[in-house]
């Protein structure tokens, strides 16, 4: 093993070069310049003293050379990617850092979590609190939680949670002048907003009530304090079924209305396909699950 090898990054610029027959997609790929890739080729042509590229017709072609040399290399990544992936995956400890809504985060997640501290001691929850898509290749994320319609190309999804929405308000709200009775009672009092009116503007819809102006009533950056609000009396808040659940059952928010819609989002855990099965995030992953399937049925 004492024979000089060329660089990493050459045999890695000449890797995607060759696989796309492009400077500039690879470029793309290894997030550098087209002139670093060039740089890199050309750097490895010295090194190995033949051409392995060549244009014609303004398009890039393999040399001879190149063509022998490139499925080698082809290979020695894959089985280097392969042996780092399997390396990462030998054991199911250490930390495990989670991308999570806030709201589901504080109202759900974060209460169930020393259950599975208990059963996994040697797992390190890390929470990140965030309402953004991740990118799993630039950041520091294993897994995440999101609340969005499902649709998650190029990587492992699978659904947590499906949520149903509903009004819900304080007790105090039932009795007084105007009663809530029916749906159209509504429009005699303040609706509480989380930043859209989309799910309240669905729910009057499918529940046929007309005349409400959407545009009243103070709006919130968190569907918790929109709860939060509604316990004290401020209004009505567009209910999440999932995330009030606790406040339900203890009575510090009731359903004035029996009607309930099934909402467009769910909430789904999402992770790098070569990322679902590892231990640690399988193990969150399986714990996850189990635990809606055992609380299936306390749900309203």
């Amino acid at each position: 093993m004492g024979k000089r090898l060329p660089p990493l990054k050459s045999l890695r610029a000449f890797e995607a070069a060759a696989r796309h027959l492009s400077f500039t997609k690879a470029a793309d790929e290894l997030f550098v310049t087209q002139a670093a890739v060039s740089h890199q080729i050309k750097s490895l042509e010295e090194f190995l003293g033949v051409p392995l590229f060549v244009r014609r017709n303004r398009k890039l072609l393999l040399t001879d050379e190149g063509q022998n040399y490139w499925p080698k290399i082809r290979d020695i990544f894959e089985t280097l990617s392969s042996a780092t992936e399997q390396i990462k995956a030998q054991g199911a400890s250490g930390a495990l850092t989670v991308s999570v809504v806030p709201t589901f985060a504080t109202v759900w997640l974060v209460p169930r979590l020393s259950h599975f501290s208990q059963i996994y001691p040697e797992i390190e929850v890390r929470l990140k609190a965030s309402d953004d898509t991740v990118d799993f290749v630039r950041e520091d994320v294993d897994v995440a939680i999101y609340y969005d319609t499902g649709d998650y190309p190029g990587v492992h999804s699978v659904t947590l949670l499906s949520e149903r929405l509903t009004p819900l308000c304080s007790p105090a709200l039932l009795e007084g002048n105007k009663p809530l009775k029916s749906p159209q009672d509504l429009k005699h009092h303040t609706l509480l907003h989380d930043g859209s009116t989309g799910d309240w503007r669905r729910w009057l819809k499918f529940a046929g009530v007309k005349g409400i102006n959407l545009n009243h009533g103070p709006v919130f950056s968190h569907t918790s304090m929109v709860q939060q609000a509604a316990i004290y009396g401020q209004g009505i808040a567009m209910g999440h079924l999932v995330l009030s659940q606790a406040d339900v059952q203890a009575g510090r928010l009731v359903r004035p209305f029996e009607l309930m819609m099934e909402s467009d989002f769910s909430y789904d855990i999402v992770c790098p396909k070569e990322s679902a099965e590892r231990p640690k995030i399988k193990a969150f992953t399986d714990w996850l699950l189990q635990t809606v399937r055992q609380e299936s049925g306390n749900l309203m």
